[in-house]
């Protein structure tokens, strides 16, 4: 064999046994969940929906304050009608958790207190506080969760 076989021979080795070369990069398609829940707009539309007295149902906080695996919102203070800034900031970031952002029927936070004929689901020992997608209050957190205004 001649040495530029063996050349051609160890080239071929070295290719073969080298890494594959990366593929040129593709365009990245946008993240499903690019939607950004607003502070602002949960702090004044959204944690007063949660607050709310419920006719025939408890309110949000009566249950979902307390502990426990369903708590994510902070207890309000005895005495107290209204979350402080911290305490509000904290709520955001837990019920941020319930929420799928840009999609409020995949969102357990919108879907289990609303019927289930109205898309809603089995869900939610609290009652089903809202009716229809048409409620004021459900269209409220719908249109945060879209990233839209409330």
């Amino acid at each position: 064999m001649s040495t530029s076989s063996f050349v051609i021979a160890g080239a071929l080795v070295v290719a073969l046994l080298a890494p594959a070369e990366a593929p040129p990069p593709q365009a990245q398609a946008p993240a499903a969940n690019a939607t950004v829940l607003d502070y602002e707009v949960f702090k004044t539309r959204v944690q007063p929906i949660l607050m709310a007295r419920r006719k025939g149902n408890a309110r949000c906080t009566a249950c979902h304050s307390r502990g426990g695996g369903n708590a994510y919102l902070e207890p309000l203070a005895p005495g107290s009608a209204a979350y402080t800034e911290e305490q509000t900031r904290r709520n955001f970031e837990r019920v941020q958790r319930l929420v799928v952002p840009g999609e409020p029927l995949k969102s357990p936070l919108l879907v289990n207190p609303l019927a289930e004929e109205a898309g809603g689901s089995h869900w939610h020992g609290g009652g089903k506080h809202w009716r229809s997608q048409d409620d004021p209050e459900w269209r409220i957190l719908a249109a945060w969760v879209r990233g839209g205004p409330a």
